[in-house]
């Protein structure tokens, strides 16, 4: 089930009406935007963006507001790809408002939303810092020339552990199905990561076409070890939770994730690529069909792709950082972070990380119906 982070924030309208360039707005446009009271309505992730706990606000959020007047309500709502769109799909079917103006969504989900039309199409001399995305980001084949959806961030899936419990790490599968982790092991609810380094685990390259019977013998895996104690529970992002009170102890989980929290743990959790491979994909943010404030959100979207703003943001979410310039940027921002592969990849990380293959419908419906049962979710 979808949770609702109690940090969130609504940053109010501050002064000033500058920026006009950086947004790819005129000044004109940025009075309209700034009169209206209706706040852009931002549906993320939780621990996706900067946040001070000392001000609890958002920092770029903040500064994004100061330069432009136009409010943003902030929202970390999305725990996983599925309960999220199902929540709203109600009012997408409807064609009627969902009630966020921005939403960011994993690659396989935001294809759906394209292929349904439940988004709007981006006024490209709105955003014109999206030619600071990474060449290879912007063609992905979920929209190429990224005209409905713009990534937010890289994710990567691997092993994360408590250095308490696992003290020399987990980097296989084998260490990872411990006899010492049984019970206290949990794995993502999302299919494509958790099925994936499953199936990169049994050999099969999942970058490429492969059988039903390939897919299911990663099933039959995961549900044995769901049946035999060894997993309590499949989840979406609060398997975060479960790692900071004990309950669980090795998960498979996001780069990203395990960082923050290490910043707010005293560095007690612990996260590699498997030996056969971690999953790559994106985050992407999209607007939703009707929303009534998509120059307002179109705004907002430009001003991440500015690479400063973007190093910001990777310096406290460390994830991928989809914008070029942004590595150059962080020298500013925290040195220290400039060689961080989790933000900025070297060509060997690269090749150890897999894209989950493109699924016809008819393998989506059937292999997250299977997934779904081996979690105990259908």
């Amino acid at each position: 089930m979808a949770i609702e982070i109690s940090r969130r924030n609504l940053i109010k309208a501050a002064g000033g009406l500058g920026a006009a360039s950086l947004l790819g707005l005129s000044n004109e446009e940025i009075a309209q935007a700034a009169s209206t009271k209706n706040a852009v309505r931002f549906a993320n992730w939780s621990l996706y963006l900067d946040y001070d706990n000392k001000t609890k606000s958002y920092p770029t959020l903040v500064d994004f507001t100061k330069k432009t007047g136009i409010p943003v309500n902030y929202m970390e709502v999305v725990d996983d790809n599925d309960t999220f769109t199902a929540k709203v799909t109600p009012q997408l079917r409807l064609k009627k408002d969902i009630g966020y103006d921005i939403v960011v969504l994993t690659e396989w989900m935001a294809a759906r939303w394209i292929n349904g039309k439940y988004v709007a199409k981006f006024d490209d001399t709105k955003i014109p810092n999206k030619k600071n995305v990474l060449p290879f980001l912007l063609n992905r084949p979920l929209d190429p020339g990224r005209h409905y959806s713009l990534p937010w961030a890289g994710v990567i899936a691997g092993f994360a552990w408590s250095n308490q419990k696992n003290p020399k790490g987990i980097h296989t599968m084998e260490q990872l199905f411990a006899p010492a982790n049984k019970g206290k092991i949990e794995v993502l609810s999302e299919m494509r990561d958790t099925i994936g380094l499953i199936m990169l685990w049994q050999g099969v390259d999942i970058t490429k076409p492969f059988s039903g019977d390939k897919f299911m013998n990663a099933i039959d895996f995961l549900q044995k070890m769901i049946h035999d104690g060894y997993i309590r529970q499949v989840k979406g992002q609060s398997y975060q939770e479960d790692l900071i009170s004990g309950d669980a102890v090795a998960v498979i989980g996001w780069s990203g994730d395990i960082n923050q929290l290490n910043a707010q743990n005293s560095n007690r959790f612990g996260f590699a690529i498997p030996e056969s491979g971690g999953t790559f994909s994106t985050d992407n943010m999209m607007i939703p069909a009707l929303s009534p404030n998509k120059v307002n959100a179109e705004a907002v979207i430009n001003y991440y792709y500015d690479p400063m703003v973007a190093a910001r943001v990777a310096n406290y979410i460390n994830y991928i950082c989809p914008v070029a310039g942004a590595q150059q940027a962080m020298e500013k921002v925290n040195p220290a972070q400039v060689s961080n592969k989790l933000i900025f990849p070297d060509d060997a990380m690269w090749k150890n990380l897999k894209v989950f293959r493109d699924l016809s419908q008819a393998e989506q419906i059937s292999f997250s119906t299977e997934f779904q049962k081996a979690s105990g979710n259908a």
